[in-house]
């Protein structure tokens, strides 16, 4: 009856929620590191500094307190290189990087906001170190030097190796040492201005016994694991800078399409110098083959020409340079202008004055340009009256002229410029002018009805100058209202039509667009202009875009839609519907806005309503979602020891939540609680009643128990109204074993196979077994020993000390604890270091010797005294012992086994808890559950299947 009557109990209070405001807290941050460090300075001048080997992987996490869950974001500066995460910031709580590069090092932000307060952020420096292959490069006193030019000369070895931390080098000569003053023809030292980065060997007047192998170590004194490095120099009598030659010509004229091949071969060098090629303004080609020191140019374009360099380098004195210039032969870009008589400042050709027909094109190479003149297509050569001139000082290369001197009616006619290169391969130019008593000057006018010009954005548009005279010149369009790019991003564009084509028009191309003659192709006089307006019309730019507005049966509602740019603005009307309902519709007033307001909500007055305000070139449209849907619940992460053990194989979890705007909308009646193992598709569901007004900041909680361990599982909150379902907020719940940096909650019954990380104390003279009454042996010591772990499972596991031969009277074994670091401050307001330590013992048998338990504090050498100690037979059943302990720094907990005086006495435990907080005598823990509940939790709820009520129901009956 007592039974059931408890069962029934526990399920009328489903629900836990005890009246405590003012969870909602700014954020807190703090970062903690994993990954591959290999040195943490946890403060070093309030800054902490990270150290890591290059190669490695980076891994810090940003744990973060406060409510609602801050947002978190991780940003990255002061780096050798601006690496930003390419440009963007991490939303993480774990910042990973695998393979960490020495420009990735810097100082890490973690950031948390969640608009309470100020935002929280906490840095860490990430120091990369790395050790690169060192270099060993070798000069001479005095300038360079012919062959066996270190022959009684003085000679410097360098060595330079890129590191963090800063290389600490060491010289041999062979396998003997060098060091300063060791040998009187060596010195080493380090230059000014590059110490701690270079190391140099000076071998005054070389001896005999200088020429050897020299090794350069490079060290930075094993941190993070980095071997040292070395490199080998042989120096001979023979060594020697490197010398090239090119067997090429210089420059290297080509036609596109052919190929190109460079050879640079080695004249001198000891040891034998490496060759390679590089371009002066760009990398090399991507079709380029390189080989030794060959390197092939296939099908050659201009793109490919530039000069080329041969590169020689032994680390032997400087390195060999020779260069050749590729040149690829072109012929582009032909135009001509007509000059009027340029000493009469004409605009016209005029009968008896002086013309000038200039023509210019882009040759490459520009001395191998050759110019000739057609009139009506025969050949014209330079005269009085027909002056031909290659060169002109006053206008660009690449140009000829033809002056005509006293123009006469004979002179009209067609003349063609002939462009051409001397070395032939290139394909002809030819631009043919035409001189008549029509060839007179351009004049440009708008259309009518093209200026203004209105269209709409997003439209194609053209604007169109109209050009007269010939020849037709080439039209330049470009802005006259401001200083900024044309459509394709130039200042300006051409045309040979006189039209400017613009595709989807944006309304920031809206002003003066100003069309100009050029002298290209046309007359050199003043250039003409006209100037076409653009008028780009756009619908209404308004907001709210998209609102949603919650509120509850019986409630006002105000919807606001502002106008805040259109054009034209003059006339805006506006539409208010509820779906196809058509509400209310006018005007636009002077302030640009219009409202709509709702009395008295019903429920027919929820759905989407659509505020459309409208001009000539479009529709702006303001949408407001008016439901009374409940907001989603806020999850409580920061829940004071949200987890603890029942029985070997589950654990229970505290679930913690605020909810959000509770009063916005109809009074919450349940919820719906949904959860699943994270790895598992299937969904279970129950819903959690509510009987009164949920107030802002209320900290609701509902205990979930039968999670299996160590399983992972997603649980989804989902509040309930009179109108139905709210908005869900979804969170991961993990088993983690109840060891902290700073100790809450210690539970340990030692079903795990790391035994909760005690250890085996090595001073003691024999070691506690990790046992289960399922597999223990009791043949020879029947009376002695439990017969079950302390939950009365044979299968549940628990320490104890085997009495039996060899061990002899007194001897001793103890169990240590991992380090338990003292808890900060608490949640709840209380300093104390206060914890409730309990534990299960079994001590029966005739021959029973001692239980004694030692708390062991930071800094002390032995033990002391035990804080609690029991000797000789208590039964044959499990016994609770606690006790409430004050440890004023970290410590660790010691069991000692006792052997008495014959081999019936086994001595076992189980259920180590250590708990913050007092103990609680009048709550002793259920017996059906391994481990007892954390006394900062006000109620627990422990739930049973409802199979296993029906069946308690059942038998009652």
């Amino acid at each position: 009856m007592d039974l059931v009557l408890a069962v029934l109990w526990m399920l009328a209070t489903l629900l836990d929620v005890f009246d405590c405001h003012g969870v909602y807290a700014p954020p807190t941050v703090r970062i903690v590191h994993s990954g591959q460090a290999c040195n943490i300075e946890e403060e070093r001048f309030t800054e902490r500094v990270y150290t890591i080997r290059e190669g490695e992987i980076l891994e810090l996490t940003c744990l973060v307190t406060g409510h609602p869950r801050p947002q978190i974001r991780w940003t990255k500066t002061a780096g050798s290189a601006s690496d930003r995460f390419q440009d963007s910031s991490v939303f993480n709580e774990t910042l990973r990087i695998t393979k960490i590069q020495r420009h990735q090092g810097g100082r890490y932000y973690c950031k948390a906001e969640n608009g309470l307060g100020s935002p929280a952020i906490k840095s860490i420096r990430v120091d990369v170190y790395y050790l690169d292959d060192p270099i060993v490069t070798v000069h001479q006193s005095i300038g360079e030097a012919k062959e066996q030019f270190y022959y009684e000369r003085t000679v410097f070895l360098r060595c330079v190796a890129n590191s963090n931390p800063p290389v600490r080098y060491s010289w041999r000569r062979g396998r003997e040492i060098l060091s300063q003053g060791s040998d009187k023809g060596v010195e080493i030292y380090e230059p000014f201005f590059t110490q701690g980065e270079t190391k140099i060997l000076k071998l005054k007047n070389l001896r005999p016994q200088d020429y050897a192998n020299y090794s350069c170590i490079a060290s930075v004194r094993n941190v993070c694991g980095i071997p040292d490095k070395m490199v080998l120099f042989r120096l001979t009598n023979k060594t020697a800078s490197p010398l090239i030659k090119l067997l090429v010509e210089d420059p290297i004229v080509v036609n596109p399409g052919e190929t190109v091949t460079l050879v640079c071969i080695t004249s001198g060098g000891e040891p034998p110098p490496t060759l390679t090629w590089v371009r002066s303004t760009d990398v090399l080609p991507d079709k380029s083959v390189l080989h030794e020191g060959t390197l092939t140019l296939p099908a050659v374009t201009s793109e490919d020409a530039g000069v080329y360099s041969c590169v020689a380098n032994n680390n032997v004195g400087n390195p060999a340079k020779k260069s050749t210039t590729v040149i690829v032969r072109a012929l582009k870009k032909g135009r001509f202008w007509i000059t009027p008589d340029p000493y009469h400042n004409d605009d016209n050709i005029q009968i008896g004055r002086e013309v000038k027909i200039s023509c210019q094109v882009e040759a490459t190479p520009p001395e191998e340009l050759a110019f000739s003149w057609l009139k009506n297509g025969r050949p014209l050569r330079s005269s009085e009256r027909m002056v031909i001139t290659q060169t002109d000082p006053d206008v660009s290369p690449g140009t000829t002229n033809l002056d005509i001197i006293d123009l006469k009616f004979t002179d009209f006619g067609t003349y063609t410029c002939m462009a051409s290169l001397k070395g032939g391969g290139i394909p002809d130019i030819s631009i043919d002018v035409n001189i008549s008593s029509t060839t007179v000057p351009p004049n440009l006018t708008i259309p009518r009805g093209k200026s203004p010009l209105v269209t709409r954005e997003g439209d194609t548009v053209e604007l169109q100058c109209l050009v007269s005279g010939k020849p037709k010149p080439i039209i330049l369009w470009s802005r006259a209202d401001k200083e900024v790019p044309m459509p394709d991003g130039s200042m300006q564009m051409e045309s040979y039509d006189g039209i400017l084509r613009i595709v989807n028009v944006s309304r920031e191309m809206t002003g003066s667009y100003r069309c100009q003659t050029s002298q290209y192709n046309g007359f050199n006089v003043k250039p003409r202009e006209a100037i076409v307006e653009l008028i780009v019309q756009y619908p209404p730019t308004v907001e709210p875009v998209f609102t949603e507005i919650r509120q509850g049966l019986g409630r006002n509602i105000v919807m606001n839609c502002k106008v805040l740019r259109a054009y034209p603005s003059r006339v805006l009307t506006y539409e208010w519907r509820l779906g196809n309902k058509l509400l209310d519709y006018g005007q636009i007033n002077s302030q640009l806005y219009t409202k709509h307001v709702i009395n008295n909500l019903t429920r027919e007055g929820y759905g989407v309503y659509n505020c459309s305000i409208m001009n000539e070139a479009g529709i702006g449209r303001c949408s407001f979602l008016v439901s009374g849907k409940a907001y989603a619940p806020e999850f409580y992460y920061d829940t004071y020891n949200p987890l603890w053990l029942d029985r070997p194989r589950y654990y229970v979890y505290n679930l913690q939540w605020t909810q959000m705007n509770p009063s916005a909308v109809d009074q919450i009646v349940a919820y719906r609680l949904g959860f699943k193992q994270i790895s598992h598709q299937r969904w279970w569901e129950q819903e959690i009643p509510v009987n009164h007004v949920i107030q802002k900041e209320e900290l609701l909680q509902y205990n979930l128990s039968e999670l299996i361990r160590p399983e992972t599982y997603e649980v989804r909150l989902t509040p309930i109204t009179r109108l139905g379902e709210g908005d869900s907020t979804i969170r991961i719940i993990k088993y983690s074993a109840p060891i902290n940096p700073h100790l809450r909650e210690f539970i340990c019954s030692f079903e795990e196979a790391p035994i909760c990380s005690f250890s085996q104390d090595k001073t003691d003279n024999f070691d506690w077994l990790k046992q289960s009454a399922a597999t223990r042996d009791t043949k020879y010591t029947p009376n002695t020993g439990p017969n079950a772990d302390r939950t009365g499972s044979r299968d549940g596991f628990f320490m104890y000390i085997e009495a039996s031969r060899p061990r002899k009277p007194g001897e001793k074994a103890r169990l240590v604890s991992p380090i338990f670091n003292v808890a900060p401050k608490n949640p709840y307001g209380t300093s104390s270091s206060t914890y409730c330590f309990s534990f299960y013992y079994h001590m029966y048998g005739k021959h029973i010797g001692a239980l004694n338990v030692y708390l062991k504090l930071k800094g002390q050498t032995t033990s002391g005294n035990p804080v609690w100690s029991i000797r000789g037979n208590q039964g044959q059943h499990w016994r609770q012992a606690s006790m409430n302990i004050q440890p004023s720094t970290s410590f660790q907990v010691i069991f000692e086994g006792v052997r008495g005086e014959g081999i019936e006495g086994d001595i076992a435990i189980d259920d180590v808890s250590i708990v913050e907080g007092e103990c609680m005598k009048d709550n002793p823990p259920p017996k059906n559950l391994k481990s007892s509940s954390p006394p900062s939790v006000r109620t627990h709820i422990w739930q049973l299947p409802v199979t296993l009520v029906v069946a308690l129901l059942t038998n009652r009956r």
